[in-house]
């Protein structure tokens, strides 16, 4: 019967020290590791500066081509909120953001969810996806719903932060 008590007994403290590390984890957020590549300064420079040689060129056969390159994004830059000026380079893969430590752009942010949004290429486009978040994405004002097709300079609030596709 001591067994069986001690058992029970042991069995409690493993609960109550389970509760109280759940809860410490809540509180104090989720540990971010940075990971290579995830925070880039450089693509961002790179980025600002072929816009401006088609513009030293002049000839209309020069800024033909450069056109469609420059109605589509290249990076996803963070605007407002606890990591304002991160900027990630667009690639032909998807993006996710949220808490979760496997995410892209990882938010310590407690009003997004692990796996809050996610921003992948179509064709020649970047559509928005909410993934069932608890407070939801938004583009202005409005709560997007459905995938949504995304154009540069257009904000998309997620928790406390703001990110937006740039040239």
């Amino acid at each position: 019967m001591t067994l069986l008590r001690l058992g029970y007994l042991v069995m409690l403290w493993v609960f109550v020290y389970s509760v109280v590390r759940v809860l410490r984890r809540d509180l104090y957020g989720t540990r971010i590791t940075s990971r290579k590549g995830t925070v880039r300064e450089k693509p961002a420079v790179a980025a600002a500066a072929p816009p401006a040689s088609p513009a030293r060129g002049g000839a209309p056969t020069a800024a033909a081509p450069p056109a469609p390159a420059r109605s589509r994004a290249s990076r996803l830059v963070v605007s407002e909120g606890p990591l304002r000026g991160t900027t990630l380079p667009l690639s032909s893969s998807a993006i996710l953001i949220g808490r979760a430590p496997s995410c892209t752009l990882v938010l310590d942010d407690d009003y997004s969810s692990s796996r809050h949004a996610r921003i992948f290429p179509s064709g020649d486009q970047w559509i928005l996806e909410d993934l069932g978040s608890t407070n939801g994405t938004f583009i202005g004002a409005q709560r997007v719903t459905t995938p949504t097709p995304l154009t540069p300079g257009v904000q998309v609030r997620i928790g406390q932060s703001v990110v937006e596709l740039q040239r």
